[in-house]
């Protein structure tokens, strides 16, 4: 249990982390000059993002980039979202041709070390699992001795794969392949016995086979997978992204939708403290605005635009979506639910 002084260290590096001036910087001042922010998700991720029948892609990851161009540029739609496969949208970054990536990369310390990359918030906690065709027969990630594995090359999987089997002396293959819908393909034809990835994307994934109901998810999850917000090294960029998202956590606390941010600003003088220091004319956030280069509504704009946390949870992964999700039992709830999902107070 942390000690009261533990408590009030972290504390302090807190406010002094969240306090520090963010410079303005090449890679904001681009996204400015060019008036969009390119932001690369997966190409096909059902829930998370795929592209709807105008070609638009469409999705948790996907509202994630809107959430960003909303707070910089006031307008979700000036989001450039590119579909690009797993390790193409790393090396993307690093190059300097995207902004901005929002898709299933686990934060984990050599990445972060990574100069070309810039980790920034957790947008939602998972873990790597395993599927398997039903008539396999398999009821446990344990019966998998001298299975073949198909699993996406450059990815934490395989480092997770090898730690999970080798810790328990069972023989395995792998199949490395890259892309994903040859990977899926390899898996749904037979060549492979199990796939494996993070949970809420095999379950994505299983949506793809010709008979979801012919695959099973095992119960047994494997790994600790923060999939995390990546940016372009720039200060500037790295707080708006990481404050737009706060703003969306806030909201959740004191009920504001995107349904009722309008009438929640139209009476903002009778609203709680903490929510004129959220949207108020005069406010924190103005001030944060003024500071990082925002627009002055850049919060109401984040919320107006895109939504609350719970929104967007909701919008594709909750109860009436496939994913059938219900986000207080996740890690992905508040504390109080038990979950990690902590809004950092605007103030």
């Amino acid at each position: 249990m942390p000690t009261t002084r533990t408590l009030g260290l972290f504390a302090v590096a807190t406010f002094a982390l969240a306090s520090m001036p963010a410079a303005a910087g090449p890679v904001m001042d681009a996204i400015k000059a060019r008036d969009s922010l390119v932001c690369l998700v997966s190409p096909t991720a059902p829930g998370f993002s795929v592209p709807d029948s105008q070609g638009v892609f469409q999705g948790f990851n996907a509202d994630f980039c809107r959430m960003a161009a909303a707070a910089i540029l006031g307008d979700a739609d000036k989001a450039d979202i590119r579909g690009v496969g797993f390790s193409d949208s790393m090396k993307t970054l690093v190059a300097g041709e995207a902004d901005m990536a929002s898709r299933s990369i686990t934060r984990t310390g050599t990445r972060d070390a990574d100069e070309g990359m810039a980790f920034v918030v957790t947008t939602f906690y998972d873990g790597q699992g395993f599927m398997v065709p039903r008539a396999l027969g398999v009821a446990s990630a344990s019966e998998l001795d001298g299975a073949s594995v198909c699993a996406e090359d450059g990815s934490t999987t395989l480092l997770n794969i090898a730690d999970w089997f080798g810790a328990r002396n069972m023989n395995y293959r792998v199949e490395n392949i890259a892309d994903k819908t040859a990977r899926l393909e390899a898996f749904f034809s037979g060549k492979c016995d199990v796939y494996a990835s993070d949970i809420t994307a095999l379950t994505a994934d299983r949506q793809l086979a010709p008979n979801a109901a012919d695959y099973v998810i095992l119960p047994e999850v494997i790994s600790n997978e923060p999939l995390t917000l990546v940016v372009r090294p720039d200060q500037a960029l790295e707080a708006a992204v990481f404050w737009a998202f706060q703003v969306m956590l806030n909201a959740d606390a004191y009920g504001i939708t995107s349904a009722n941010i309008d009438t929640v600003v139209a009476d903002i003088d009778n609203q709680p403290a903490a929510v004129q220091r959220l949207f108020g004319g005069e406010s924190a956030a103005t001030d944060m605005a003024a500071k990082l280069g925002l627009p002055q509504d850049w919060s109401v704009q984040v919320i107006r635009e895109v939504g609350s946390y719970s929104e967007v949870f909701d919008r594709h992964l909750g109860a009436d979506t496939p994913f059938g999700l219900d986000r207080t039992q996740t890690p992905n709830g508040t504390p109080a639910d038990g979950g990690l999902m902590y809004a950092l107070p605007i103030r």
